[in-house]
């Protein structure tokens, strides 16, 4: 049976929905983060000496990182179902998604998301001005631009795709499910991508995607109503 270690608002989301989108038999072994420093626990380390999540196990195979947790399960279990034929020209389109959400479009997401983190971190008030401006001079010269950049590239193709990849739901949409919710929530950029917003809401209305939620728990990126 499948093990997915997962921590909570995390990529471990996605990995969870894709195990309810090929039906296969899982188990959770449930982490949680640090209140203070909102970093994984150390119970991690003992799964994979990085300590993050998410990170399977299948058999004697330990894996980490979710684009290779992905590309495994979806090559393995899920062949027909979610990938296109590999002697297609989508293979590479697909090879593309799965390598460019987490590779091109999370870096300046997260970067935002510490800056935002270290604008909101208790310092002296004399030093605060300063923290301020920094912040807000390196997202004005650099992360503004670099994630409009990225979300117009990818408002553009969805204008004219209903999924990623040849013309059907597949992995590579579950891998980029995650950078776009984060954007979505972080950025308050939402507005200015209405196709964005509807391929993420088609995204969350699957019934796996549904079964994910319920039994991860609470999900930070997520639709506003759990289901019940």
């Amino acid at each position: 049976m499948i093990t997915l270690h997962y921590l909570n608002n995390s990529r471990s989301q996605r990995i969870l929905w894709l195990l309810e989108e090929l039906g296969l038999e899982y188990r959770v072994q449930h982490h949680e983060r640090d209140k203070e420093t909102q970093l994984a626990p150390e119970s991690l380390k003992k799964v994979h000496p990085l300590g993050k999540a998410p990170v399977i196990t299948d058999g004697d195979l330990t894996l980490a990182e979710s684009g290779a947790i992905v590309d495994y399960l979806a090559q393995t279990y899920g062949r027909e179902a979610l990938l296109p034929a590999a002697d297609s020209p989508a293979w590479w389109d697909y090879v593309y998604w799965l390598h460019y959400a987490e590779g091109s479009l999370m870096p300046p997401l997260l970067m935002r998301y510490v800056f935002d983190r270290v604008k909101a971190a208790p310092v002296p008030f004399f030093v605060r001005p300063l923290v301020n401006r920094i912040v807000t001079e390196v997202d004005k010269a650099f992360l503004r631009q670099q994630i409009k950049t990225h979300l117009d590239f990818v408002e553009d193709h969805l204008s004219c795709h209903d999924w990623l990849v040849d013309g059907r739901f597949g992995a590579a949409d579950i891998q980029l499910s995650f950078p776009l919710e984060a954007a979505l929530s972080r950025t308050g950029m939402g507005g200015q991508y209405p196709r964005i917003r509807d391929y993420v809401a088609q995204l969350q209305a699957r019934p796996a995607y549904l079964r994910a939620l319920k039994a991860g728990g609470p999900y930070a990126y997520g639709p506003a109503v759990t289901p019940p």
